[in-house]
């Protein structure tokens, strides 16, 4: 690389900011400062246009304590940022050493301790000292683990992160980005700023470390300036990844339909399309971005499956389901107690959880996983009469019928269920009520009206509430 150009350093940082402030006109920003030579030159760049403009700075340090030397990190960050006459704050956290993603669990719990610090001083705009050869091996890593156009975006000069930094309202900025680590060191040398060094990043068992210190001079001394190429081809693949994100929220606008995805939609696009959607939804969702080999294998199960099958994939984060041709995305739910097979000789009891009404606004069944509701109603049983019921609430067997209403036909539970357009796995998980073996209330249905009572006696009416709900 070229020797680095003279006043660059503060002109790019001040051009960053100037953008930043035009477009949210922050009161006050902070910044995360480790102590290293890149948030050092942060915290130098910071302090300087701050005073210029007016704006309040905070500087944020997580001591992680997974060095001998955290401590005396924290203090010299506290040290060059009171020099510079700008407010420090830091927190600790404990970092789970076992296993092999400390790297991961320690950047995991350094956002969320930043995002925290934030909130607590009201700053909506926090910088980051990444550089143009952060953005390198970013993108390098990216395309080691095989990743799609998302991954080979690299890092965006400024977004929100709520769910990593815990703070819907954060903005994290990088107004280093378009810098090389040579351009902020001739900047330190320049302005004779002292920094400490992470002896971790020597480690090379961290992929990022083998990257820095084996592949990156290599590819220095053989593509002089690669890393400038390497952020254009991260900043035509976030224009590319625009474009397919347009595209996926036009596809999924036109395919939902009450919160579910339309089949016969789907089956209509090519498999490029469907995988690009699908991915989108899972997205504003807020579930993982499955794997390419997981997604394939769904897509393909959907479309081979029969018109009428129950589809079921297992997500790590919830359920896919289809029903009468729409995809749906469920929770995945613990079974219930009273969720039992009745054929299991090991069960005693089988026929339920047995209950008096004694006149009770509302019943809790832990094990059924909801409330029974007891409400006062102008169509409903005789109150005097379900007093005196020995009650049962239990899921269905089978065989079950039910008569929703004088004019109506008494019909098995599964086709009032279907009628209903009640999915095949909602159903289970639904109970009903009954009185001397005769069904008095199916959840998700009604009453059986051959049960009602006659004005002028009080009337009571049943309502379940699902705590899944």
């Amino acid at each position: 690389m070229s020797r680095p150009e003279a006043g660059r350093v503060p002109a790019t940082f001040a051009r960053a900011l100037d953008a930043l402030r035009a477009q949210s006109s922050p009161s006050s920003l902070a910044l995360a400062c480790s102590g290293g030579l890149d948030s050092m030159v942060l915290l130098h760049l910071a302090s300087t246009w701050c005073r210029a403009h007016g704006v309040k700075l905070f500087a944020f340090h997580v001591h992680h304590g997974l060095s001998p030397n955290a401590d005396a990190w924290l203090a010299h960050v506290e040290a060059g940022a009171a020099a510079l006459g700008v407010a420090s704050d830091h927190r600790r956290v404990q970092v789970d050493k076992r296993g092999s993603g400390t790297e991961a669990a320690a950047r995991k719990l350094r956002y969320r301790a930043l995002g925290e610090m934030c909130r607590a001083h009201g700053a909506t705009l926090l910088l980051t000292a990444h550089h143009l050869d952060d953005q390198a091996e970013t993108v390098l890593l990216q395309l080691l683990r095989g990743s799609g156009p998302a991954g080979l975006s690299g890092m965006d000069a400024a977004n929100s992160a709520p769910e990593l930094l815990g703070n819907p309202e954060l903005v994290m900025a990088r107004p280093l980005l378009p810098l090389a680590r040579a351009e902020l060191e001739a900047y330190a040398a320049e302005h004779a700023l002292a920094w400490v060094e992470d002896e971790s990043n020597l480690d090379p068992r961290y992929a990022r470390n083998a990257l820095r210190h084996q592949v990156m001079p290599a590819l220095a001394q053989a593509f002089p300036g690669f890393q400038q190429r390497f952020a254009r081809s991260a900043a035509h693949a976030q224009s590319a990844q625009r474009l397919l994100d347009e595209l996926a929220e036009q596809d999924l606008a036109a395919s939902l339909v009450d919160d579910a995805v339309d089949v016969a939609r789907l089956r209509a696009m090519s498999l490029d399309r469907a995988y690009n959607m699908l991915r989108h939804w899972f997205r504003v969702r807020g579930l993982a971005m499955p794997s390419t080999a997981w997604l394939v294998e769904m897509v393909a199960q959907l479309l081979e499956a029969r018109h009428d099958a129950q589809l079921l994939v297992t997500h790590p984060a919830c359920h896919i389901r289809r029903h009468r041709d729409r995809l749906y995305i469920t929770p995945k739910l613990a079974d219930l107690a009273g969720m039992r097979d009745p054929d299991d000789e090991g069960v005693i009891e089988k026929f339920g959880e047995s209950f008096t009404w004694r006149g009770e606004g509302q019943l809790a069944f832990p094990a059924y996983g909801g409330v029974l509701h007891f409400e006062p109603a102008e169509t409903g049983f005789d109150a005097a009469w379900l007093r005196a019921q020995p009650l049962v609430i239990d899921f269905r067997k089978g065989g079950e019928r039910l008569k929703l209403a004088p004019n109506r036909p008494t019909r098995s539970l599964k086709v009032h269920y279907q009628a209903v357009d009640v999915p095949a796995w909602e159903r289970t998980r639904l109970p009903i009520v009954s009185a001397n073996g005769e069904l008095l209330y199916a959840a998700g249905l009604g009453m059986d009206c051959r049960r009602f009572g006659d004005a002028p006696a009080a009337l009571v009416a049943l309502r379940w509430q699902s705590g899944d709900a």
